[in-house]
């Protein structure tokens, strides 16, 4: 364990959550848990492949997550075809960094193997409700945030994209995604040139919760977490100004206020009814 580790895993939760935790001084596995904690999203990538083998072992990493009763109900798609990257560039105008990215690909929630042995052996299916497509959409971030984790510790930089769902149909098309087969999302993959800043999160005691669900603390923290975000990282320019105006103090829950006062991928759900999921 390199000597460090726990002291840069004390240093970013403290940045990160704005809390202290202890760290044991014997912990194991400290170096990884201390590249975790310093996470960061990466939109800027060498001009550099990101070898095959490794691609494979990460994807193989990924896949070996927790997945709901041995189902394993996802899939990672690598776009490849340099007609599909452009289309996808084209299609997110504000994610521009596609377009330099080494690798993109596309992690999915998938029901139709499940489907395939039902089909094989000549037997209806009988569980056509809305947990199958829930089943489904776990094991897909399960593994997506899997992959982001190991790319990390690979020295690999990610940038998870749930954008694409606002062009779920085209991205089904281009992918020759079949029946009970949806995109979770997008992450763009490579060498990092740079890395965003560290995001702060909200802190513990907003999210962790002990024995019951405390919706005071939630309330508590709202206001400190936009303090911090405020102090310790602004946001460049405010959400819709020509709607709401300038404010004075814009934090996180103006932002995601902003942000959800509009809807957003409403036509989702009949997407994934298209793709024969039934969600009741």
């Amino acid at each position: 364990m390199n000597p460090s580790a726990p002291a840069r895993i004390a240093a970013a939760v403290q940045r990160r959550y704005g809390e202290a935790v202890d760290i044991p001084g014997d912990l194991a596995g400290a170096d990884a848990l201390a590249a975790m904690n310093e996470r960061a999203v990466c939109r800027r990538y060498r001009a550099e492949p990101v070898p095959a083998p490794l691609l494979r072992l990460l994807c193989a990493t990924a896949l070996a997550s927790p997945t709901k009763s041995d189902l394993q109900q996802a899939s990672i798609v690598r776009v490849t075809a340099p007609a599909d990257r452009a289309a996808i560039h084209a299609w997110l105008p504000g994610s521009p960094w596609i377009a330099g990215a080494p690798e993109i690909l596309v992690f999915c929630g998938d029901g139709f193997r499940l489907r395939r042995i039902f089909e094989r052996r000549g037997r209806a299916f009988p569980n056509e409700h809305l947990d199958q497509f829930f089943n489904a959409a776990v094991d897909g971030a399960i593994v997506l945030s899997a992959f982001v984790q190991a790319a990390g510790l690979a020295g690999l930089g990610s940038c998870p994209i749930s954008e694409i769902r606002n062009h779920a149909q085209a991205i089904a098309e281009m992918l020759a995604l079949p029946d009970w087969v949806f995109p979770i999302a997008g992450l763009t993959l490579g060498w990092p040139e740079s890395f965003e800043p560290f995001s702060p999160r909200l802190a513990l005691t907003a999210t962790v919760h002990e024995g019951r669900y405390d919706a005071g603390r939630v309330d508590r923290e709202l206001d400190e977490y936009d303090a911090r975000r405020v102090r310790d990282r602004p946001y460049r320019r405010q959400r819709l100004p020509e709607r709401f105006g300038a404010a004075e103090r814009y934090g996180w829950t103006e932002d995601k206020a902003r942000q959800y006062s509009e809807p957003q991928r409403a036509d989702f759900g009949a997407f994934v009814r298209g793709r024969r999921f039934r969600l009741d």
